[in-house]
């Protein structure tokens, strides 16, 4: 089997995980508005978000088995196909129900994509190095983000919330097409019995009792966990509190999203001169000055003139510089142990991290009375929970193989 070169590998790689960061940071700046058009409580706007989430966190355990079964390829086109149509979908939604439950099927297609990014990085290379690809991929993922926040804003302020869903289906189809006539099977053994159901068990036991793969998990899952709370707050605080326009609030969002490049070239310049857990705990310091600050400025300023868009973009700059770290480190690490079965260990990370976004989400949800003290709070709690992971779980673990 011919191998893809690098290049390619990481350009594919950005593109799948990049439907993630599309499909929440396009849509992010439209959320005001649909939930004032299609005259929705809050509690169903969050659930926009946390359907969606959960749905594609449920997913992935899975996509996983049959990626390892039938290989990455066919899982590809056949979950990003899906995510076309579910996108299209989501536009012509006529009420709030119906675009839930189009959320939720475009979160069971997303699925496929992000959890055969991370098996593909375990099929094609060795920890270390996967890592660093990954990095790589992230890199291109922020640049995505960058512009994907202030395009959803543009949209919206000139033509409504449904050009904004619909340039999903746009970007799905591109990346679909890219699948179909560039990407080669990564899988070289398949697993014949990787979905039968006992098989199936006993491997998420294996799975789960491996302390590596626990360890990477956990902090993969805060750190997004953090990420997630300002995604579900932000348009709220920016649009609603501060009175941005959704362009400008897409304008803050892009140097979110510059902030977290800036962390992946952070991440490849350390990987060359540190282990993993040393990366991962200094990034850590990022991360709690970020949440720390972002609590603090919350608590002090509140009702203060002074308060406003750049005292949350600081610290959340900070918090996005250590995420573009801790990803990389967390995802590649805990597929790193189960080469054999790749697809099912990514499958079982993802579902971990957005049943936590589920949670997360509902908590938001009955907590948005102060848009921006639920953005601190929630920030400040992953914040000490990465700060706790890296300087002990993360750091007793062994060195990866090279």
């Amino acid at each position: 089997m011919p191998k893809m070169p690098r290049h390619r590998v990481v350009l594919i790689l950005a593109l799948l995980l990049g439907l993630q960061a599309v499909t929440t940071d396009l849509y992010l700046p439209a959320l005001p508005a649909l939930k004032e058009d299609l005259g929705a409580s809050m509690s169903q706007a969050q659930l926009t978000l946390t359907a969606l989430l959960l749905a594609f966190g449920i997913s992935q355990l899975f996509w996983g088995p049959l990626s390892d079964r039938f290989g990455r390829r066919p899982v590809l086109l056949w979950g990003t196909g899906a995510y076309v149509m579910a996108s299209a979908g989501c536009a012509f939604a006529p009420s709030m129900d119906l675009l839930i439950v189009w959320r939720t099927l475009q979160g069971i297609a997303m699925g496929a994509a992000v959890m055969s990014a991370r098996a593909v990085v375990r099929d094609l290379y060795l920890p270390i190095d996967g890592a660093r690809v990954m990095s790589q991929a992230l890199t291109g993922l922020g640049m995505i983000a960058c512009l994907c926040a202030p395009a959803g804003g543009f949209l919206t302020d000139h033509w409504g919330w449904r050009p904004s869903l619909m340039a999903l289906s746009v970007f799905g189809t591109l990346t679909w097409l890219l699948l179909l006539f560039r990407f080669q099977e990564t899988l070289t053994q398949v697993n014949h019995r990787a979905f039968q159901p006992r098989s199936l068990v006993k491997a998420w036991i294996e799975i789960l009792k491996d302390p590596t793969f626990r360890a990477y998990c956990a902090l993969s899952s805060a750190s997004y966990l953090g990420l997630f709370t300002f995604l579900a707050t932000s348009s709220f605080v920016f649009v609603r509190q501060f009175h941005l326009s959704n362009t400008q609030y897409g304008l803050m969002m892009l140097s979110m999203s510059f902030s977290y490049i800036v962390g992946t070239f952070i991440c490849r310049w350390l990987l060359l001169r540190l282990s993993v857990q040393k990366t991962v705990a200094l990034a850590s310091c990022l991360t709690m000055s970020g949440g720390i600050s972002l609590a603090f400025l919350a608590y002090w300023g509140q009702d203060q003139s002074w308060y406003g868009p750049l005292s949350v973009m600081g610290p959340v700059n900070i918090f996005m510089m250590a995420h573009g770290v801790h990803q990389p480190c967390g995802q590649s690490g805990a597929v790193s142990p189960f080469p054999h079965m790749a697809g099912t260990a990514s499958a079982l990370n993802g579902f971990l991290m957005m049943l936590g976004a589920f949670f997360m989400g509902d908590w938001l949800g009955a907590h948005m009375d102060h848009p921006s003290l639920a953005l601190a709070q929630g920030m400040l709690m992953w914040s000490l929970c990465i700060g706790l992971l890296a300087w002990t779980w993360v750091r007793r673990l062994p060195a990866p193989r090279p």
